[in-house]
Order: structure tokens, then C-alpha cells, then sequence
């Protein structure tokens, strides 16, 4: 066992298309070190400029291993004695003569056999093909290719090093062959430089202003954020994925404080924290909540004095917010005018972004006929505004700002705040762990938007695939559920759909139902089962859907829910539908009279809860019905009456779940 130090020199990579695909890097690495044969635990460094593999006991060479030849039966390879070609065949695949043949009994026949013993090749002669095979399963979305190369790579490979112990590995892979040699920060130098083994190469990279793992660079980035908290009695915004973006770009961080004037505080705070962010990855500052005229940003030059860094970051940012806040003013003295998304289009096959805007308003419309909501008037003005920010020149440069500057705006011109708000939230949630619309009121906006994009795309045929999803419908079709699940109304999807489903060309309602009913399978921690059960029942309200699978979670964690459930559903495998009416004037043995009359008692509780609890409880009645009474008497009357009652339980359960989609 030895050392491996493995090194991919790169032109800096791209911070989002590597942090995407980190989580798979180390995965592939391990893949192709299980296929060779080489399995060792290893450590994975990256900074913007190389991406690092270091084991500490590499295998010198791969464990030997046999390869097993299974050919056909003998009888069928011999005839006469003789090899048939059946035979010949096998002997061929397994490289072997009629001597080393060997019988082997398999499944009840003797059969040809062969093992082979397979002799490990040594590390070093597999490494070079190892590295190629990872660089090439690597997948960084677009690639570019360099020079005269016909090869590609997310950036263009710069150096290559392979080291098993002191010994340089030698291949060579896009144009490049492997040496000792790596890059160090280019404030020091921007000449490759020499090691001679993996303690030199850490050591190089440490006395030149490289912070090879990115955990240290985070650890030094928050370090230096809370000395600049102190110092300056200020906040730093905690942003996870702003700081994995500042990791993967820089080498050697340092956290600076700069400034802006107070005048741009005037702009709305999403507005600066936005151009910040986006365009020049710095994070926001605040004093008591409140925004301050402060940044910080995270250099990764090395130098004595960093004044000169922060003046110019200045300068960028004052020119920014300069831009922003003229198209702030602008977009003040215009105001919202929905006239413009006339001109706007939204899809091919679904008119303009005033289209959308004008089938919103409607389906906000029936929502609030649905909910019986009685401020119908501003729930309209709000539909028929929220897309018009879409029009100003702020939403232009900045489009994850939309809704959010209509909201802004809608104030400035004097709309009621409900009004401001539904603007504002219109699109909630928009991830996965986004709030929900905070009223009634900006739910309905919200969900108007949402159904009528899934519809609207449903109808042009715009239907996710796979993992696919462009236009995030997954999305949308969750945020219904949550939306409606939180404001606790009764709203049936499959009725709603048909209702609203004029407003568009004919689709599958069907299949857009199914949709969004299958986003139910990710909201819940349970059994798959639980939820298909629930929507075998083919009740369609979604509140009667989540009462059901909630009372069925809590009925599975009661002690006595697995023996009560095989006495379930064996009752549901009997149940077969019939036509026929339970009439108990036919009945002719007590248990079927005790178990009617508790089944009866037991379902007249309103309550979906505790209903499902009392058809559980009727386990003892059902137990000695099956022990004492025949369902399928020889007279048919009593048949068909004992059916009857054994399906009436069923057809109860199955207002609720079917049973028999049910598995623990």
C-alpha cells in the first residue's frame, strides 16, 4: 500500500456547473476504483483551478480474481465422444484446450465448466486509463475545446499529475502529459512549479497561498466574517449557496468590508441585495435588521494592502446601483400598465403574457365563488396587475425580481395592501422549502397562476418527461397542493380541472390529475402504499386525501395496527361488488347480526378520523364472522346477503382507502 496523489490542473472552472456536479465526482471515482479493482478510501479537494484525489494507502496492484466459463450441457457438447460444435465454442470463449475441461452440475445438469484464474495487474500500468475514464464521465453541462484539440472539457486542462509513492505516473490525456508540476496562486507565480511527492506538493501549495481543501477555505471565510460582525457592529446575511459559490472561486479567501452611499438606500433592499449578489457575489450587510450601506467581498488576491480591491469593488457596485436606481425612478413615473403584456408573448399556443393574465383572472374568479371568498373585487385588481411589472425596466435586468417589484410599485400608486402583498407573493412557493402565500386573499392569486400554467402547458402539450422539467410544473403542481392544504378548504382537483378546462385547447385531464396527485407521494414520510391506498378510493378533494392519509399514519403507529390490518384485508380480497342490499331478516346466525349492528354504530361518527379508528375496531365481530359463519352458503339468498354485508364494510374502508392497495 502507498500514497496516490492525483492532479487535474484546469483554466479556472465555472463556480455553479462544478458545485452541480460535486456531489457525483467523488461517486464516479469510487465507481472506477471498484471496477479496476483498487478500492481505497480517498480525500477529494477542488479550487477554482484543480480538482485533487489523495489516498493514503493506495493497493500497489489489483486483487487477483477468477472468471467463471458456464457452456452448454454435456450431452449436448459431446456426441459420439466428440467435441460438437457447441463444445468447440466454449472451448474458444474460455481460451482453453479440451484438456483443462472441466463438468460442473447446475440446476440438475452437468454442464461445461471453467474457472480461470486472473493475476491483478500492477496500479501503475491501469492509473493513466483510470484518470481518462473519470475526466471523460465527468459532466459539467456545456464543454468547450481548446486550440487546434478535437477533445473537450468543462475548461481547458493545463496540467496532469499522477504519483504513486515518489514514482511519477506517465501518460498523457487531452493534450497533455503527466508530470510533477502544478500551478500555485497567481499572485505568486504563473509558472508551473516542481515537487517530488505528495508531502512536497501540500507543503508548495501551502507556502503559495493555496487552501487546497474547501472546508478550510469555508471555515476561513466564516471566521473572518464574524472578526468583521465584531469589529463593525454589523450582520452578515447567511447565504449557504452564495458562500459554496465564494468557495469554489477562490484559492486563497479574504473577507473585505466596503461601502456604498446611503442615497441607494432608497432603492428597495431586494433590489440591492439582488444586484449584489447576482452580479458581483457579495454578501449583504445589515444594523438592527435594517440594510446597511456595506458589502462584503470575498478577494482572492494576495497582497499587503487590500484598499485599492475594495475602492475598485466600489466603484463597480456605485456604477450598478446607479443603473438600478435610474430604472427605479423611470418605472416610478410609468407605473404598472398590464396593456403592455399585449405585446409580450408567453408561449406558442397560449397567446401573450395579457392572455395568461386574462385566464388568471377568471380562474381567480371561480376560486373565489369556490372558497366563498367575498372580496372577489381586489382579488381581480390583483390578478389583473400581477404580471404587468413585467413591463418595467427594473423586472427587465432584474427577472427574479418580478412580483416583488410589482408590489413596490402597486404601493407607490396607492393600491390597498392586500392588493400589494398577492402581488408580491404571486408566485409562492417557489422551492422547496419556500413560505406559502400568507392570506386567503394572495393564495388565490397565487393559485390562479399556477393552474393555469400547468393547464396552459398541459394543453399544448408541454408535458414533463423523465427527469425533465423546464418549466417547472413538478413545482407548480406541489404548490397547489400545499397552497390549498393550507388554507383548509374543501377543493376537489379532478371538478375544478373540468371546470376550467374551457379556457384552454382539449386536453387529458386525466393525465394532468394524475399529475399533480402524484407530487402527494414526496409531502409525506410513509409507505408509497398509504398514499396509493388513498387515491384508490378515487375521492378527489384534496383535504378529504390529506385527512386520510394522516389518520392512516396515525392508525399504522398504534401496536396492535398490523394484526388488525391482516383481519382487513383479508375482508377486503373477499369483498367482491354486488348489487345486492344487505337485509338482515336473512340473517340466520348471531355474528352476522352483532357485526351489522356494530358496523352500523361505528359509522355514524362525522369525523374521518375517528371513523377509520372505529372500522378497525370492529376486528372481533369481523374475526368471529369469519370463524363461524360460510359466506358462500349452498342457499343462494344467504350467499348473496353475506357478500353484501362483507362488501357494505369494504365500500366503507374504501371511502377512505383501499384496503387492498395497502402494504407493511
Amino acid at each position: 500500500m502507498s500514497e496516490l496523489l492525483i492532479e487535474i490542473g484546469t483554466e479556472e472552472l465555472p463556480a455553479i456547473a462544478l458545485l452541480k456536479e460535486l456531489a457525483n465526482i467523488e461517486k464516479k471515482w469510487k465507481s472506477i476504483l471498484e471496477e479496476y479493482r483498487l478500492k481505497s478510501d480517498f480525500s477529494f479537494y477542488y479550487t477554482p483551478r484543480r480538482l485533487v484525489f489523495f489516498h493514503k494507502n493506495f493497493p500497489l496492484k489489483q486483487e487477483d480474481s477468477f472468471a467463471e466459463f458456464v457452456g452448454a450441457p454435456k450431452n449436448v457438447a459431446y456426441k459420439d465422444g466428440i467435441l460438437t460444435p457447441a463444445g468447440l465454442s466454449f472451448l474458444q470463449k474460455a481460451g482453453i484446450d479440451e484438456s483443462e475441461l472441466g463438468f460442473k452440475q447446475i440446476k440438475g445438469k452437468e454442464v461445461l465448466y471453467h474457472q480461470k484464474a486472473i493475476k491483478g495487474l500492477r496500479s501503475q500500468e491501469l492509473l493513466g486509463e483510470m484518470i481518462k475514464k473519470v475526466l471523460k464521465n465527468l459532466s459539467f453541462g456545456k464543454s468547450m475545446r481548446w486550440g487546434a484539440n478535437s477533445f473537450e472539457f468543462i475548461r481547458a486542462i493545463r496540467s496532469l499529475t499522477c504519483i504513486l509513492n515518489n514514482d511519477l505516473i506517465a501518460f498523457e490525456a487531452y493534450g497533455v502529459k503527466s508530470a510533477k508540476k502544478t500551478f500555485v496562486h497567481r499572485s505568486v507565480s504563473y509558472d508551473l512549479k516542481d515537487f517530488n511527492n505528495a508531502q512536497e506538493y501540500f507543503e508548495l501549495l501551502e507556502k503559495n497561498y493555496i487552501i487546497l481543501d474547501p472546508l478550510k477555505r469555508k471555515e476561513k471565510i466564516l471566521k473572518q466574517f464574524k472578526e468583521l460582525e465584531k469589529q463593525n457592529n454589523i450582520q452578515i446575511t447567511e447565504d449557504e449557496e452564495l458562500l459554496a459559490e465564494v468557495v469554489a472561486i477562490t484559492e486563497y479567501p479574504n473577507a473585505l468590508l466596503g461601502s456604498f452611499e446611503e442615497e441607494f438606500l432608497e432603492l428597495p433592499s431586494e433590489v440591492i441585495i439582488t444586484s449584489m449578489r447576482e452580479n458581483q457575489r457579495y454578501f449583504a450587510v445589515f444594523n438592527n435588521k435594517a440594510l446597511s450601506n456595506h458589502f462584503i467581498l470575498v478577494s482572492n488576491a494576495v497582497c499587503k494592502d487590500y484598499s485599492k480591491i475594495i475602492h475598485g469593488n466600489e466603484r463597480v457596485l456605485r456604477a450598478r446601483l446607479s443603473d438600478a436606481m435610474f430604472f427605479y425612478q423611470n418605472d416610478l413615473q410609468s407605473g404598472l400598465k398590464p396593456e403592455k403584456l399585449a405585446k409580450m408573448t408567453y408561449m406558442e399556443g397560449l397567446g401573450t403574457m395579457q392572455d395568461k393574465s386574462l385566464r388568471e383572472l377568471k380562474i381567480a374568479e371561480f376560486l373565489c365563488e369556490l372558497f366563498e371568498n367575498k372580496d372577489i373585487k381586489n382579488i381581480s385588481k390583483a390578478t389583473q396587475f400581477a404580471k404587468a411589472d413585467l413591463g418595467t425596466q427594473m423586472v427587465y435586468e432584474f427577472t427574479n425580481l418580478q412580483g416583488i417589484m410589482g408590489s413596490y410599485y402597486a404601493q407607490k400608486m396607492g393600491f390597498e395592501p392586500e392588493i400589494c402583498l398577492a402581488i408580491k407573493e404571486q408566485y409562492l412557493p417557489n422551492a422547496e422549502q419556500a413560505p406559502l402565500p400568507s392570506t386567503e386573499f394572495s393564495s388565490i392569486v397565487a393559485l390562479a397562476n399556477k393552474l393555469d400554467t400547468l393547464m396552459g402547458l398541459f394543453s399544448i402539450g408541454k408535458i414533463p418527461s423523465g427527469t425533465k422539467d423546464p418549466y417547472a410544473l413538478r413545482r407548480s403542481a406541489n404548490g397547489i397542493i400545499k397552497i390549498i392544504l393550507n388554507l383548509n378548504k374543501k377543493c376537489d382537483i379532478k371538478a375544478l380541472l373540468e371546470k376550467l378546462s374551457s379556457l384552454y385547447k382539449s386536453f387529458d385531464i386525466q393525465a394532468l390529475k394524475d399529475f399533480i396527485f402524484e407530487r402527494l407521494y414526496t409531502l409525506y414520510e410513509v409507505n408509497a402504499s398509504f398514499i396509493k391506498a388513498v387515491l384508490s378510493s378515487k375521492n378527489t378533494d384534496l383535504i378529504h386525501i390529506n385527512q386520510s392519509v394522516n389518520a392512516l399514519i396515525k392508525l399504522s403507529k398504534k401496536d396492535n395496527f398490523s394484526e388488525n390490518f391482516a383481519t382487513f384485508k383479508r375482508l377486503a380480497n373477499i369483498a367482491n361488488k354486488t348489487t345486492h342490499k344487505v337485509d338482515e331478516a336473512l340473517f340466520t346466525q348471531e355474528e352476522e347480526s352483532k357485526l351489522y349492528k356494530a358496523f352500523k354504530e361505528k359509522i355514524k361518527t362525522p369525523c374521518l378520523e375517528e371513523k377509520l379508528e372505529n372500522l378497525f375496531a370492529l376486528k372481533p365481530f369481523i374475526d368471529e364472522f369469519f370463524d363461524k359463519v360460510m359466506i358462500n352458503a349452498d342457499d343462494e339468498k344467504l350467499k348473496n346477503n353475506r357478500q353484501a354485508l362483507v362488501y357494505e364494510i369494504y365500500a366503507e374502508f374504501l371511502k377512505i382507502a383501499d384496503i387492498k392497495e395497502l402494504s407493511l
